[in-house]
């Protein structure tokens, strides 16, 4: 609705604009086909980036970037349609749309809190909830629980081994003993429940557990109890088997096929583009420096898997040979890297500079081993020295540039360069990815940071 909204803002108001020398009107069949397609694209992308989630709890900065990246994509998505189907837009209706699109969206989001609260509060009954556990954890727990009353969420109290003196938090609960679960089961009208408690009790609460699950209460369990995970926590099965699961790497299985996609189409297009330009650099280091043109080297892939790289090659034949007596000029910690490298051709340093020595390893994009953007793919000898942190930059496909590229390139250290890897990781979204090529072709173009 929100879209619609401001698709018909967007199309008055440039109707109505005065300054603007062209006439704007729409066909009914296009303007449905367009309207239609816009409001499919901005709900697909709100349940593909997870803004439905956070509707009624997110704060206002999320808020302002959730709402952006759904209209930027949105955006694109519809660019793309008016080129594919070759619609005469106008610019300034399409800018409006957009801008109309998060700043109504945005509105919209920040006041959803409060009207989610008022529709539950008015036409919803109470959602009751008592917590299992009585330490820090549970008490956060009570906390935001009594935030959330404006919600229609109640806290009726607290569940420990034992019955003891009331938690004092707004205002004070009672707690219940745990043997007194199923009476207060019959006796009142409990939603939910929340165990709040160490791994070790989880165990020793099964009766609990079944008891809820018999009289068909929801129950939930917090699970920060591994409080230095960095992993995304969530719940999976294997066959009949529930399965609590714990990704350090991004795991949308339609996100990732939807990057490979982007990656496969973009490396065999500029692949095509670039295949004259390639042929006569190849032809080129043929002529002024012995051995072959493509240098292959093997690498470590996604989750270590061994692969064959491939780039122009920039140094003089036998050049990997020579490591060992250069090795007093490395100055990265655990990557070998030296400025003014002696071993380069006079083609290798300027073909290195523009990073030109690696348009082969388009190929490598198609065949799987890498993608357009990501960590670098390391020789398998630098992956033994990493730390066990490091290796953690091993669980996302390896790529032509990634966070790295835009911020130095090769004048960061070694553990700069491997935190910005895990940063990309953690981050990881399609519109990150495209923000880190787009911002690397300038990059790339003056030769910014390349030794």
């Amino acid at each position: 609705m929100v879209t619609a909204l401001a698709f018909e803002a967007a199309y008055q108001t440039r109707r109505l604009l005065p300054f603007l020398e062209h006439d704007f009107y729409l066909q009914r069949p296009v303007k449905a086909l367009l309207l239609g397609a816009s409001v499919v694209a901005w709900v697909v992308l709100g349940y593909w980036l997870d803004v439905y989630d956070r509707l009624d709890s997110a704060h206002p900065r999320v808020i302002l970037r959730d709402t952006f990246r759904q209209c930027a994509v949105g955006f694109v998505a519809v660019l793309v349609l008016q080129y594919s189907l070759r619609l005469d837009l106008s610019r300034a209706f399409l800018l409006l749309f957009g801008t109309y699109s998060w700043m109504f969206l945005c509105l919209f989001r920040w006041k959803a809190g409060s009207l989610v609260g008022v529709v539950r509060r008015e036409f919803a009954s109470p959602h009751y909830v008592m917590v299992v556990g009585l330490g820090d954890r549970a008490r956060k727990l009570g906390e935001s629980l009594e935030q959330s009353a404006k919600y229609g969420i109640r806290l009726v109290g607290f569940l420990a081994d034992e019955a003891g003196p009331p938690v004092q938090l707004s205002k004070a609960y009672e707690v219940h003993p745990l043997s007194s679960l199923n009476e207060l089961l019959r006796r009142h009208v409990i939603d939910e429940i929340i165990f709040a408690v160490d791994s070790h009790r989880l165990a020793d609460l099964e009766e609990c557990f079944l008891l809820c699950d018999e009289e068909g209460v929801r129950t939930r369990v917090a699970v920060d109890f591994f409080p230095h995970v960095n992993s995304d926590i969530y719940l999976d099965r294997l066959g009949s088997a529930p399965l609590l699961t714990f990704s350090a790497a991004p795991h949308d299985e339609v996100r990732l096929l939807v990057k490979r996609v982007i990656d496969v189409i973009l490396a065999a297009a500029a692949l095509v583009l670039l295949l004259p330009i390639m042929f006569l650099i190849a032809m080129l280091i043929r002529l002024t420096s012995k051995g072959p043109a493509i240098f292959r080297q093997e690498r470590c892939g996604l989750n270590g898997r061994r692969f064959v790289f491939y780039k122009f090659r920039s140094m003089c034949d036998g050049a990997e040979d020579m490591k060992a007596s250069l090795q007093h000029l490395n100055e990265k910690e655990t990557a070998f890297k030296i400025p003014d490298d002696p071993r380069l051709t006079q083609v290798g340093r300027y073909i290195r500079k523009f990073s030109i020595d690696e348009w082969p390893q388009l190929w490598n994009v198609i065949r799987g081993d890498m993608a357009l953007v990501g960590p670098r793919p390391a020789v398998p000898q630098e992956v033994e020295n990493y730390k066990r942190w490091q290796r953690r930059r091993l669980r996302m496909r390896p790529g032509l540039t990634c966070l790295w590229a835009i911020s130095g390139r090769d004048n960061l250290d070694f553990e700069t360069w491997m935190k910005l890897d895990m940063q990309y990781i953690d981050t990881w979204s399609l519109a990150l990815d495209w923000k880190i090529i787009l911002r690397t072709i300038p990059q790339v173009l003056l030769g910014k940071g390349a030794h």
